[in-house]
């Protein structure tokens, strides 16, 4: 059998992309690998009706919900490699089965690459975070840290500045603010500090101590931190699949990627803010684009 289309990847864009092409009668496949970016995210916000789940939470109540569609086939399984034909695709797996289909969208989001600070992990998704509109709420008012490498230092110090005024920025030996900005940031009481760290410290994922080179400590509650981002699958790229300045797909405003008949969604497209609403309502979209293009070309 043909397939609709198949969807790759089981967060919340490629979730709500199946959801819409369920109810638009289509015959498709979810693959979910079931390694989301937010697998240290203890509670998911921003998400009417589903603020503060936890995202095994979230996604075990989208199966059960797409479970009620007979044209959704859920598969745990990863894709290996997507061949393109004329006007349809070979699906390879892991487990050595291969799908054929008539279109594909490409879920597969983003891996977030921390700095090379000793102990940063032991934090990230508990106390640090990379998104003040997921988790600011939970910090607000607290001593906080920012810690960024890159010239994204200024703006997220803005940003936190919202929730805490109680700022420290660490920028780990990089020179990445202008005069005019560590003035401004001198105004605002936020203290900056370019040594380079040694070490994070704390208890049970909780941040308590920065150590520094040089000997110097602070003490901090949490903070968040500017991650690089990489694509988690090579797919689109071994698709063709053209590539926007910061490293994501191209897509036009329903998912349609350069090369015909393959979709992209979610995060994988870094043009927009990695929150759950914002990704499933892009899965939406590149699932109306699916549907559209297909009705328009069996009409």
């Amino acid at each position: 059998m043909v397939l609709d289309c198949v969807v790759i990847g089981g967060g919340p864009s490629g979730l709500n992309a199946s959801l819409v092409l369920g109810r638009a009668k289509k015959n498709i496949v979810l693959f979910d690998e079931n390694k989301p970016r937010n697998a240290v995210t203890y509670e998911s916000h921003g998400f009417i009706t589903r603020d503060g789940i936890k995202p095994s939470e979230f996604k075990r109540i989208a199966k059960e919900e797409l479970r009620n569609y007979p044209g959704i086939s859920i598969q745990n399984h990863r894709v290996i490699a997507i061949i393109k034909e004329k006007q349809s695709f070979i699906i390879h797996t892991d487990e050595g089965n291969s799908y054929h289909s008539r279109k594909v969208i490409l879920s597969t989001g983003l891996k977030d690459v921390l700095p090379r600070i000793e102990g940063i992990n032991n934090f990230f998704g508990t106390s640090l975070f990379n998104c003040p509109f997921c988790d600011g709420w939970e910090l607000k008012d607290r001593a906080l840290v920012v810690i960024s490498e890159n010239e994204r230092a200024f703006h997220m110090t803005k940003m936190i500045a919202n929730w805490s005024k109680d700022l420290v920025v660490c920028t780990n030996g990089r020179m990445i603010f202008t005069e005019e900005q560590k003035e401004l940031l001198t105004k605002k009481n936020i203290k900056v500090i370019g040594d380079e760290i040694e070490i994070l410290q704390g208890k049970n994922g909780h941040l308590q101590t920065i150590k520094f080179k040089n000997g110097k400590e602070i003490e901090r509650e949490g903070g968040f931190v500017t991650t690089g981002l990489e694509q988690a699958s090579s797919l689109a790229q071994t698709l063709g699949c053209a590539i926007n300045q910061m490293g994501g797909i191209k897509t036009d405003n329903f998912g349609r990627t350069n090369i015909q008949g393959v979709y992209a969604s979610g995060d994988i497209s870094i043009t927009s803010p990695a929150q759950l609403i914002i990704a499933a309502s892009e899965g939406s979209k590149a699932a109306m684009g699916v549907i559209s293009d297909l009705v328009n070309e069996d009409f």
